[in-house]
């Protein structure tokens, strides 16, 4: 599998853009230090999540930031996407890597240590660990897992498969992003922290110092 630069993941979601236009919203937070953009698309007709994917694309592809598609691999494949990020009860990963290929990005969202231990590392590009904290950009009657249980989680990943890539998802802040770094993320994944500060794109900067930061003290 491809390595993925995952230390700061932007999720663009057009439930929370902060009444900005996706294309100009990714192109602040990528200017701003974003490595990975996923377009998160709940409620979008396929139509219209394939053309927001395509601008998307070409909005990134001047920095060289992968686009990934939350949960369509369809939408993916329309528009050209370096990849995915799959669910628990979306389509399985096997079936994804089946039709997108060996170069495609995949990742997939786990929480529990069971999820840990039976997930297809062989066909996943990283895994996203969550949701650590509370959030309001996604409805879920989950309680939080924390840093403890990010840490549990994370731990079964590298036991099997040592250096796996890793990320931290849900209720990422400037606040508690570096303790994530500390509990063994290799990044994390944001959405409101960035689309719904005044200036994404200081947002951004300020939130990849953070993280930068918590790595250089982590080695």
């Amino acid at each position: 599998m491809s390595r993925v630069d995952l230390r700061l993941y932007a999720l663009v979601d057009p439930d929370n853009a902060g009444g900005r236009e996706l294309d100009d919203l990714a192109e602040l937070v990528v200017r701003g230090g974003a490595t990975l953009v996923q377009l998160r698309d709940k409620h979008g007709a396929t139509g219209v999540m394939v053309e927001r994917a395509r601008s998307l694309k070409a909005v990134l592809a001047p920095f060289g930031v992968p686009l990934l598609i939350n949960d369509r691999v369809d939408v993916a494949l329309a528009c050209g996407a370096e990849g995915v990020h799959v669910g628990q009860t979306d389509m399985a990963v096997a079936d994804a890597r089946r039709l997108l290929g060996r170069k495609a990005l995949i990742g997939l969202s786990i929480k529990t240590v069971e999820q840990a231990q039976a997930a297809p590392l062989d066909l996943l590009d990283y895994v996203g660990i969550g949701g650590v904290f509370t959030t309001t950009s996604k409805q879920t009657a989950a309680a939080p897992i924390g840093i403890d249980g990010f840490a549990r989680v994370a731990g079964i990943i590298r036991s099997r498969a040592q250096d796996f890539p890793v990320c931290a998802i849900a209720g990422i802040t400037i606040k508690n992003a570096s303790e994530t770094i500390a509990a063994g993320a290799d990044g994390v994944a944001v959405i409101s922290a960035l689309s719904l500060a005044p200036d994404p794109k200081a947002a951004a900067a300020k939130m990849r110092t953070v993280v930068d930061g918590a790595h250089a003290r982590r080695r």
